[in-house]
């Protein structure tokens, strides 16, 4: 990324932050780095490439320094680090679901996912789909958290009351659990279960 593009993606990111994805626009990134909308396209060429180059920005803030040797471990706490990255902006989380992005920090990310779960044993096959599963585990996950509401308990409450859902009312105090760490470290556990 040159340096002129690497400063409209932080501007997005900054604009990201402020006003949320609905907020991100080319103009804006245009009016905040007071310039021409046609100097942001130069660098961008799209809003899909802006959110593109904003996506790799989250993901490459995943830091590789400092890992456990343990696989199982250094997966756990790549996995912890990317749910970080997109939780450290405003709707962090739909940027990067919202594109797919074949760049240098999402696939350097993915290299040390898939190279920890190698390393555990997984299969070719195996370490490339729990990768997939990993990240739409934490992307989702991040979502939700990033747009919880104590009202959502209340609402799955007042829904499981009338008693046509035996099974989730007897699991409802857990379903209403916003703990979201805890379901994080557990879905993690499990997909790295061997």
């Amino acid at each position: 990324m040159t340096k002129k593009q690497d400063g409209v993606v932080r501007a997005a990111l900054e604009l990201l932050d402020e006003r949320g994805a609905e907020g991100v626009s080319v103009r804006g990134v245009a009016d905040r780095l007071g310039v021409r909308m046609n100097t942001v396209l130069w660098h961008a060429k799209s809003k899909a490439r802006l959110l593109e180059l904003m996506a790799d920005a989250i993901v490459s803030e995943v830091s590789p320094e400092g890992l456990p040797e343990d696989w199982r471990e250094r997966a756990h706490e790549l996995a912890r680090r990317y749910r970080r990255a997109l939780l450290s902006h405003r709707d962090g989380a739909v940027i990067v679901a919202g594109t797919h992005v074949a760049e240098p920090g999402t696939l350097r990310f993915a290299d040390r996912m898939v190279e920890a779960l190698l390393a555990g044993g997984f299969g070719d096959r195996e370490a490339a789909w729990t990768c997939w599963s990993i990240v739409y585990f934490a992307l989702g996950l991040a979502q939700e958290e990033q747009t919880a509401d104590r009202a959502d308990g209340e609402a799955l409450a007042a829904a499981l009351a009338p008693g046509g859902y035996p099974a989730l009312s007897r699991v409802g105090a857990h379903l209403a659990d916003a703990s979201f760490d805890e379901r994080f470290e557990h879905g993690i556990a499990l997909m790295t279960r061997r």
